[in-house]
């Protein structure tokens, strides 16, 4: 219009007024074909010339919006985006122990609404996600959802939104030479952060070497809860070692697929006492007392539970934590027979890791004066600490040598303990421990004898082939330590409990001879076991069926929590589960 250039029709100039050639200008920029039926050579040329600069400009646009979606995505991908999720389980760092863990909580979060749980690691996210597909195929109804970044670095932390998370698990990493160092930090980063909510964070995560355990404190400000995988699995091995099926009764209260520890609070029983509140329950079992005080686990008998005290409890789920009717006691079925006396102890170990130290130590507070602890391993002879009741002799040997076992006399020893070398990786240390295990069975298939042997697995997945070798016991260093992170990232409560039941002192979980609490022969429910317990300063927490001590199946013979008003009739080598102060 500005130039007196119009449309032709009919070879005449068609004059159009402002919005209509506006609208015609607008078609030619975005559509190019438009201007095929154009007629008069100067309105063509002026739309040649709109409709090269619209293809010009669309091309542009079109490169910005695919190089800004191309950024987005790329972004996505590495996992750079901020989580937008709240109450969510935050896991900060990458090991073997995550897979269990994201196993667990998925397990735990069953009975929650839009559960989530966030893992922040250093990795290309990716590579997470599909390990994490792999490892943890039915997550249930919980979302996994991945992110790469440094859980040390302020800016990567915000990503994983750790002021909404509802509790925040911290992971050693594999591959540092100093892992206690990147776990403080980040504890540090968590607890210090200037964009931090004003409520406590709820943290959970595991200290590689006690020495640290101090800084970690003063770093998590009551806010963390610290976990010790060496020194528990330790003091586990050696409690595992003179009581054959422990280690099923502790994977058992650690899984959460079966029977775990609850704190409940019941009004109807304040005023009454633990021994009350252990037969109010047909379906739970009551093994202490929660109060501002702190956890008391097999109180007396007579200890009064007050107002605000909460009971801990073995259940199925905290929904099945319900009062019942009491059962009557079997008085003529309870049996009087004394414990017997402790005696010197022959112990041999087989391997060598980090944890020998603790071991030894633990083992001397529990063994009686004058016992014997042999250790072989194909390692240089390392420092001992100094043992009161035992006393410890070394020989360098490789464990996994017929000649150098038989040369040994295992069948004189009363425990035989075999350590994984975690300085050769997951699955060379494994292959070695079942190497030795192959030979003890072979060893004591031949001259007919019963071998107590207790055996340290680093991977869960070489435990099935382990079974083939009916050791005893077999400790699964990550999965076990791993199933600890997991409960106390449920429940912060649980960590006075299991400093509780993982020491020497105070009251642990023992098997003992079903004959020192029931007549053999006699069939009874367990409140009649319960009422045997209370009267030897115990409580009976289930029982171990030695008939199938090597069946999977059936749980390796291990019963915890069984309802009380089942009967059962215990056999010879049978065993009554209990908590006991020795």
């Amino acid at each position: 219009m500005l130039f007196g250039l119009h449309p032709h029709a009919e070879n005449k100039p068609q004059p159009i007024d402002f919005w209509e050639a506006l609208w015609g200008n607008l078609m030619r920029t975005l559509d190019s074909g438009t201007m095929g039926g154009d007629a008069g050579p100067g309105f063509r040329a002026a739309m040649l010339v709109v409709t090269i600069g619209g293809v010009i400009i669309v091309a542009s646009l079109i490169g910005i919006i695919s190089s800004a979606f191309d950024s987005k995505v790329e972004d996505l991908r590495k996992g750079r985006s901020r989580v937008l999720e709240q109450d969510h389980t935050l896991i900060l760092g990458w090991s073997s122990k995550i897979f269990a863990i994201v196993a667990e909580i998925c397990v735990a979060n069953e009975s929650r609404r839009k559960p989530a749980i966030v893992i922040l690691a250093d990795r290309d996210k990716v590579e997470m996600e599909d390990d994490l597909r792999m490892q943890v195929p039915s997550p249930g109804k919980t979302r996994i959802i991945v992110r790469s970044g440094d859980p040390m670095n302020l800016a990567d932390l915000e990503v994983g939104n750790p002021h909404g998370a509802r509790s925040i698990v911290i992971l050693a990493p594999e591959d540092n030479p100093d892992p206690d160092s990147v776990v403080i930090k980040t504890a540090l980063a968590i607890t210090n952060n200037p964009h931090r909510k004003r409520a406590e964070h709820h943290i959970v995560g595991e200290i590689e070497d006690p020495s640290n355990l101090e800084a970690a404190h003063l770093v998590g400000r009551g806010e963390a809860h610290w976990v010790l995988p060496h020194e528990t699995i330790s003091r586990i091995t050696v409690q595992s070692c003179r009581q054959s099926g422990l280690s099923v009764v502790y994977t058992e209260l650690l899984d959460f697929g079966g029977d775990e520890i609850y704190f409940t609070v019941q009004p109807d029983l304040v005023g009454r006492t633990y021994l009350d509140a252990q037969f109010a329950f047909a379906d739970s079992t009551v093994i202490g007392i929660g109060s501002a005080g702190g956890v008391r686990l097999n109180p007396s008998a007579d200890t009064v539970i007050g107002t605000g005290d909460q009971l801990i409890v073995i259940a199925e789920d905290d929904s099945t934590i319900k009062l019942g009717t009491r059962g009557a006691v079997d008085e003529s079925a309870i049996s009087h027979l004394a414990a017997a006396p402790s005696r010197p102890e022959r112990t041999l170990v087989l391997g060598f890791n980090s944890g020998l130290r603790t071991i030894l130590r633990e083992l001397d507070e529990y063994v009686a004066p004058g016992s014997t602890v042999t250790i072989v391993a194909d390692v240089e002879t390392p420092p001992l600490p100094e043992c009161a009741n035992a006393e410890v002799t070394y020989r360098r040997g490789d464990t996994t040598s017929r000649a150098v076992l038989e040369s040994l006399d295992v069948a004189a020893f009363d425990h035989v303990i075999v350590l994984a070398y975690t300085n050769l990786g997951a699955q060379r240390a494994d292959a070695k421990t079942l190497i030795t295990l192959l030979h003890l069975r072979e060893m004591a298939d031949r001259k007919g004898i019963d071998l107590n042997v207790v055996s340290e697995m680093l991977d869960d997945g070489n435990r099935e082939l382990a079974e083939v070798t009916q050791a005893d016991d077999f400790i699964v260093s990550d999965k076990l330590s791993s199933l600890m992170l997991s409960q106390i990232s449920e429940n912060r409560q649980l960590t006075e409990v299991f400093d509780i039941l993982f020491s020497s002192t105070g009251s642990e979980v023992y098997l003992r001879p079903s004959d020192e609490y029931v007549r053999p022969g006699a069939t009874v429910d367990f409140y009649t076991v319960v009422e045997a317990a209370r009267r030897r300063g115990e409580t009976a927490i289930g029982y171990r069926i030695a008939a199938d001590s090597h069946n999977g199946e059936r749980d390796y013979g291990v019963t915890v929590n069984p309802r009380k008003d089942d009967r059962i009739a215990f056999a010879p080598g049978d065993r009554v589960i209990v908590l006991a102060e020795d």
